[in-house]
């Protein structure tokens, strides 16, 4: 189970990590000034528009944080039944959600058509994966 850990740290960080393009495209869009205000005049009927491929990254990290509390409490429960689950499949499940992830994050934010939707249901398969175990 600790490479399960391990995936689930590398998850959390991640997450935190992948709105800083988008914090980024943010602060050169609105300006040093706005940024680091409250928000741009006129905030929200006449927001700046941001780059395409920001938004892209938005919506990624979106659904990474609605995807993460399931993947956490499958994690978790698999580590609290231990007699009931196989380790080192929840270990490979952990790292095929962590790698989906990225994978998602990549060609969601990059636009690559057709690879987007696949990506995220492997990593939906892989927290089914370790919840069935549990179950």
């Amino acid at each position: 189970m600790e490479q399960a850990y391990h995936f689930l740290a590398l998850a959390g960080v991640f997450t935190v990590l992948m709105w800083v393009p988008y914090i980024l495209s943010r602060l050169f869009v609105w300006g040093f000034k706005d940024f680091l205000g409250n928000y741009p005049a006129g905030f929200p009927a006449t927001e700046p528009e941001p780059p395409l491929w920001a938004q892209r990254v938005k919506r990624a990290h979106l659904n990474m944080v609605e995807t993460l509390p399931a993947f956490i409490a499958v994690v978790l429960a698999a580590a609290m039944l231990p007699d009931r689950i196989d380790a080192a499949s929840v270990n490979l499940w952990a790292s095929v959600f962590y790698y989906a992830r990225v994978a998602h994050y990549i060609v969601y934010s990059l636009g690559v058509p057709y690879l987007r939707t696949p990506s995220y249901l492997v990593s939906w398969a892989a927290i089914l994966a370790i919840g069935l175990q549990v179950a």
